[in-house]
C-alpha cells in the first residue's frame, strides 16, 4: 500500500508541483489538498491519511495551530511542517506542538521524499540548515508569551506608552520587559531586536 498523503498549503503552484513530485514515486500518492488549516483538518478527518504536509504561514489558525489542532485531536497523526523561513524558534514551537518533521521549502526536492518516508516510519527530521539554528541558540533562555507579545508591538512600531496601554502595564514595565528581551537576544536596541526576532521566527503565532 502506498504512504497516502495530504498535502495543506495556500500556494496552488507550490501544491501542483507536490502533486507531481509525489505522483512520480510509487509508494506515494497525494489522496487530498487543501488551501488553509481548517479545511486541511476536515479532510483529515474524512481521508486519514498517514501524512500530512503542512504549510506554517497561511491564513486563518495557520499552521502551528493547525498542527497543535490535528494533534490534539488525532494523536497519531504525523505532519511534516513545510515552510520558506529558517528560524529556530519556528521549529523548535512545530516540534513541541507535535510535528514529527519540519522541512525548508527551499530543500523538497533534495529532502522532501527521504523526510515522508522517515517520518511514515516512526522517524523525525528536521532540515540540517534548521537543526545547525537550533544547535546554535541550545540553552538559551526563552523568551515569555508576554515578551513575545511586547516585540510583536514593538516590531508594529509603538512606543513603550502604547505598548503600556494595549498589554495594561506601565511604561515603566514595558522598558523592564524590553531590558530582559534585549538581554536574551543579544540586541543593543530596538532595530536590532526586531532583527534578530525576525531571523529566528519569534515575531509571528504564539501558541497559547
Amino acid at each position: 500500500m502506498p504512504i497516502r498523503i495530504l498535502a495543506i498549503d495556500d500556494h496552488p503552484i507550490l501544491l501542483e508541483g507536490l502533486v507531481a513530485m509525489l505522483a512520480a514515486e510509487p509508494d506515494l500518492e497525494v489522496v487530498g489538498g487543501a488551501a488553509d488549516a481548517e479545511t486541511g483538518l476536515e479532510l483529515f478527518r474524512a481521508l486519514l491519511p498517514d501524512i500530512t504536509l503542512m504549510d506554517l504561514q497561511m491564513p486563518g489558525m495557520g499552521g502551528l495551530k493547525g498542527v497543535c489542532a490535528l494533534r490534539t485531536e488525532h494523536a497519531a497523526a504525523k505532519v511534516i511542517v513545510l515552510t520558506t523561513f529558517r528560524g529556530d524558534a519556528n521549529a523548535r514551537e512545530a516540534m513541541a506542538a507535535g510535528a514529527a518533521g519540519y522541512l525548508l521549502k527551499s530543500a523538497l526536492r533534495c529532502e522532501l521524499i527521504g523526510c515522508i518516508r522517515k517520518v511514515h516510519a516512526g522517524g523525525r527530521y528536521v532540515s540540517p540548515e534548521v537543526s545547525a539554528d537550533i544547535a546554535i541558540h541550545l540553552g538559551e533562555e526563552t523568551l515569555t508569551a508576554r515578551e513575545r507579545r511586547i516585540l510583536e508591538l514593538l516590531a508594529e512600531g509603538l512606543e513603550n506608552k502604547r505598548i503600556g496601554t494595549q498589554l495594561d502595564i506601565s511604561p515603566e514595565t514595558v522598558k523592564s520587559h524590553l531590558t530582559r528581551i534585549f538581554e536574551k537576544l543579544g540586541a543593543r536596541n530596538r532595530t536590532e531586536a526586531i532583527r534578530i526576532a525576525t531571523r529566528r521566527g519569534l515575531l509571528g503565532q504564539i501558541l497559547p
